[in-house]
C-alpha cells in the first residue's frame, strides 16, 4: 500500500494513536517507536502502555484508557489484538490476533517468562499460572461479543501469511467476515517493512480519508 499522506493539508491536530502489545512485550517496543516516528510528521500522538499482567485488570485498565483517551485509531499485535477486539466503538486493527490465550499459554507457555522489552515498573519478568490462565479464559468468553454491522465497519484484521505461532483467520472471518481481511507476507512479529508499507498506511486512511 502507498502512504495517502501526500497533502499538508491533511495534517490535523490532535490525532491520537493507541498501541496495544503483544505478550510478554512492552509499550517501549521497536513497532511503537516506529509508529510514532512515522506520525510524529503528522502531528498524530501515539500511546502505547505497558499492558499490565493480569487479564483482568489489563481488560479493566484499557477500557478505561480508551473512554479517557478516545483514540482515532487503536493498532493491536497478537494477544494486545485479543484486548482490542472488545474495546467496540473505535476504528481497530488486528494484526495477527491471538484469541486464544489461555489455550496457548497452556500448550506452551507455563511457567517464569522474561519481558522482550524494558518495563516502565521495571519488571524483568513474571509467571504464567493457572491464576492468569482463568484470567484469561474469563476475559475470553467476552470475545465478539458485541459484533454488528457497525462494528465489522470498524474493525480491520491483519494476517501474516508466514504466521506459525497463531492462526486465528477462521475466527475473524466467522464474526467480521471479509471485507476487512487484509493478508500480507511476513511471520508473527512485525517488522520495519510490514509497518511501513502494510500497517501505517492503513492506519493513515483511517485518520485523514475516512473522516
Amino acid at each position: 500500500m502507498q502512504s495517502v499522506f501526500n497533502d499538508s493539508s491533511k495534517i490535523t491536530m490532535n490525532k491520537k494513536v493507541l498501541y496495544l502489545h503483544g505478550f510478554a512485550s512492552a509499550g517501549s517496543s521497536g513497532t511503537a517507536v516506529q509508529m510514532r516516528n512515522h506520525l510524529y510528521p503528522m502531528n498524530v500522538s501515539v500511546l502505547s502502555p505497558d499492558i499490565p499482567v493480569s487479564p483482568l485488570a489489563a481488560m479493566e485498565m484499557l477500557q478505561k484508557l480508551v473512554c479517557d483517551e478516545q483514540p482515532d485509531v487503536i493498532v493491536s499485535t497478537s494477544m494486545g489484538a485479543m484486548y482490542a477486539e472488545q474495546l467496540y466503538g473505535f476504528p481497530r486493527l488486528l494484526v495477527n490476533p491471538s484469541f486464544h490465550m489461555a489455550r496457548l499459554l497452556m500448550l506452551r507457555g507455563m511457567g517464569r517468562q522474561e519481558f522482550r522489552n524494558k518495563r516502565q515498573d521495571g519488571m524483568r519478568d513474571f509467571k504464567v499460572d493457572r491464576q492468569m490462565i482463568s484470567e484469561f479464559q474469563q476475559i475470553e468468553r467476552n470475545s465478539f461479543s458485541g459484533v454488528d454491522k457497525e462494528e465489522k465497519g470498524r474493525v480491520y484484521g491483519l494476517f501474516g501469511t508466514l504466521d506459525k505461532k497463531v492462526n486465528c483467520q477462521p475466527d475473524f472471518k466467522k464474526h467480521y467476515g471479509t471485507g476487512n481481511l487484509m493478508l500480507f507476507q511476513g511471520d508473527h512479529y512485525l517488522n520495519g517493512q510490514i509497518l511501513s508499507g502494510t500497517v501505517m498506511p492503513l492506519v493513515e486512511k483511517l485518520l485523514f480519508e475516512d473522516n
